[in-house]
């Protein structure tokens, strides 16, 4: 992106697509979900915008609610993070507004300072022209773009971590499975907020990171995990609910549980991992693309092995559209 003369400012790079795409209504209170990577993660001005409930699109998105009849094009501001594996990056849908700048691409009135200006769920119905910009920053860029997607966002609970300690971009969920949730004390051996529950201390407090849940709780009587195990199970993230690991595959389940039993958590193989929401950082702390705190990754022998803390990966599936 390089300065335009006649303005003296950066212009933009824009990949835009018209058509008739899904309707994500029901996410109306989720958020729009990119699956990218960059090699330029450190440029500033990547930005998304899609027109709904507008006469033009193309006209809409030029002019972002500053002249006449050019309401209707909907932006917001994104951030990749480094890395070269892709990575999942969530924009609320209340982050969007459809009154910006057509020099700048900043936001002149804000969703938090004007409801009208935020997206409905009647917007998100009828999406008819999706747009991906890098604007009013100068500067070499890069952006691959794997998958675009509107997700729900599921029930939860108050957040008891404090901002300054919490990696996990949602709150933990209300109803965990596997009885999860009737862990309400955090049972860590670390001081921790006495409000917190299990999963939250585990999952989401960063003071907690080098600790696990107890070791064996999948066996409590009133969890008994393979009890209620049968067939092939995705086990989803405890707190923004996407999909973490698959088991058993390419082995029985008597397999998974002897595995799980040598360690004393659930463990997991390469083959059953949704690598896209699961990385593990430089010392062996796994975590997934929210934020949350799953376990540690501890290969032996047998190749790669994720053993995760089940409070983290006993979440519900939330919607989730592709647009």
């Amino acid at each position: 992106v390089v300065d335009v003369p006649s303005l003296k400012a950066p212009g933009f790079i824009k990949a835009a697509s018209d058509g008739t795409f899904p309707d994500v209504s029901s996410t109306a209170s989720g958020e729009l979900v990119l699956q990218v990577r960059s090699t330029t993660p450190e440029y500033t001005g990547f930005r998304f915008s899609f027109a709904s409930g507008t006469l033009s699109p193309s006209y809409a998105c030029a002019g972002g609610g500053s002249i006449p009849m050019s309401r209707g094009c909907y932006k917001a501001k994104f951030q990749v993070p480094k890395g070269d594996n892709f990575t999942e990056v969530r924009i609320p849908w209340r982050d969007f507004s459809d009154k910006w700048s057509p020099a700048t691409g900043e936001q002149t009135t804000t969703c938090a300072e004007d409801a009208s200006v935020c997206p409905t769920a009647q917007r998100l119905a009828a999406i008819k022209r999706i747009e991906i910009w890098a604007e009013g920053v100068a500067g070499h860029i890069h952006l691959e773009v794997k998958s675009i997607a509107a997700r729900a966002t599921p029930p939860a609970s108050l957040q008891a971590v404090p901002p300054a300690f919490n990696s996990c971009r949602s709150p933990i969920q209300r109803q965990l499975r596997y009885n999860i949730s009737s862990r309400t004390e955090p049972t860590v051996p670390v001081p921790v907020d006495p409000s917190e529950s299990l999963a939250e201390a585990i999952c989401c407090d960063n003071r907690t990171k080098v600790y696990a849940e107890p070791q064996f709780l999948y066996q409590a009587p009133d969890i008994a995990l393979f009890d209620k195990l049968s067939g092939t199970i995705t086990f989803y993230d405890s707190a923004c609910g996407v999909p973490l690991f698959k088991a058993p595959v390419n082995r029985s389940m008597a397999d998974f549980k002897a595995d799980t039993d040598e360690h004393g958590w659930p463990s997991f193989r390469k083959e059953e991992v949704f690598s896209e929401h699961v990385s593990v950082d430089k010392n062996g702390f796994v975590y997934s693309s929210c934020g949350t705190h799953l376990g540690s990754y501890l290969p032996d022998s047998a190749g790669p092995r994720y053993c995760m803390d089940l409070s983290c990966i006993a979440g519900n599936p939330v919607e989730q559209i592709m647009v």
